[in-house]
């Protein structure tokens, strides 16, 4: 594996952390990276079960890609309703809704025809 595939996996799996230690559910990898003309090689996407919980998820997100990783997000939106926040991390977007509005915009659908990894958490 070269060290860029490897450094990916290694900010993959901290971002997953920082979804787990607030109990994030139903992560998912998806990688576009076979897909022409997507914005990123990854999303990452999960769900919590209110707006107080999507938005601790997203900071626990943010905090632990700092801490361990040293790398803050280019961009963050969605954080003022937090019914949807994304946090851009590049070439890896995560995606953490509430449960309703992921049901509705169904990413996991949208972009079936990439490979879908149902990441187990720890919690």
């Amino acid at each position: 594996m070269g060290k860029k595939q490897e450094s990916i996996e290694n900010r993959i799996n901290t971002i997953v952390e920082g979804i787990d230690r607030l109990k994030g559910k139903d992560i998912l990898q998806i990688d576009l990276t076979t897909i022409d003309h997507s914005e990123c090689n990854y999303f990452i996407i999960c769900h919590g079960t209110s707006n107080t919980q999507v938005s601790s998820i997203a900071q626990s997100v943010e905090e632990t890609m700092e801490e361990m990783a040293g790398e803050s997000a280019w961009h963050k939106d969605g954080y003022r309703n937090a019914i949807w926040i994304l946090l851009d991390y590049g070439d890896i977007m995560v995606h953490i809704f509430q449960e309703e509005t992921r049901s509705f915009y169904n990413l996991e659908g949208l972009w079936a025809d990439a490979k879908i990894t149902k990441i187990q958490g720890k919690s």
